[in-house]
């Protein structure tokens, strides 16, 4: 009988435990996937169906500049890259780091290039090239080319930019979308080159301790009506800065995701003038 009762006390012992280790799982799980960069978790919502045609076709648009050219340049990781540069009129230190968004570097991000170039004044622009040459035409496309950037790929080619500028260049970085959340990620690789950060409606990054090595402030435009860069996440980021001992200067728009772009269906004129606005307040002085 004795042996019958601990027989049974054993089993009832090993079942609990098994149980409570099933239970854990799912914890690791999540920290697994909260483990992700931010921008693995950008590009991760290519997966979803919904995220892909929620970026309606942009409508056409076509531009020629007479003073932007393509430059070749040297990666970190040993390769090339091409991005597209406005070259100050007179020799400067001041450079803007432009990052396109979801569709590529198309000729709307050449002719916002172009803009800021003229509005900021004393300043070389390169727009650089995440998706090494391709241009996305479709959603499925541009779903494809974002999930396929991989971080080591893409922080070669924001260092090679860096480099290209030079070590006494002062960097300011801009980004839409995809590029917004690179954006914020190429500031912090800049270190203490970094003098200005503006994000539109891009993934924030999700470390306290890598925002705290941030050089200079960040500038956010962000749009509410935006389902996946949503005001919850605007929120976290919001909290994030603070806890980080770092300043946002943070703009929220009614409006949606990509309201900035001309060639979108989504575009919101209002909105869009108003950030803009500020980000030419915010990123003249800090580039004089």
């Amino acid at each position: 009988m004795k042996k019958l009762f601990l027989f049974i006390t054993l089993t009832l012992v090993t079942a609990f435990a098994f149980s409570q280790t099933k239970k854990v799982q799912p914890a690791a799980s999540s920290m697994a996937c909260c483990a992700k960069s931010a921008t693995q978790q950008f590009a991760m919502l290519t997966s979803n169906k919904k995220f892909v045609m929620s970026h309606a076709l942009p409508k056409p648009f076509h531009f020629q500049s007479s003073i932007g050219k393509p430059v070749t340049y040297k990666t970190s990781d040993g390769k090339e890259s091409t991005a597209y540069e406005l070259k100050a009129k007179k020799p400067t230190n001041n450079y803007l780091i432009v990052v396109h968004e979801y569709w590529g570097l198309n000729d709307y991000i050449k002719k916002e290039s172009e803009r800021l170039y003229n509005d900021i004044g004393d300043v070389n622009v390169i727009a650089i090239d995440l998706y090494d040459g391709k241009v996305a035409t479709t959603q499925q496309d541009a779903g494809k080319y974002m999930q396929a950037v991989k971080d080591d790929r893409a922080q070669a080619i924001i260092k090679g930019a860096i480099a290209y500028a030079g070590p006494k260049a002062r960097i300011a970085t801009i980004g839409w979308c995809f590029g917004g959340g690179w954006s914020l990620q190429a500031s912090l690789l800049a270190g203490k080159q970094d003098v200005a950060c503006v994000m539109y409606y891009g993934m924030p990054e999700q470390s306290v301790d890598k925002l705290k090595t941030l050089n200079a402030d960040v500038l956010g435009n962000f749009a509410n009506k935006d389902q996946w860069i949503n005001t919850k996440v605007v929120s976290k980021f919001e909290a994030d800065m603070k806890a980080a001992g770092k300043k946002l200067y943070l703009h929220q728009y009614d409006a949606d995701h990509a309201f900035a772009n001309p060639s979108s269906p989504n575009a919101d004129n209002e909105a869009a003038k108003k950030a803009y606005a500020y980000t030419i307040e915010y990123l003249k002085p800090r580039l004089k």
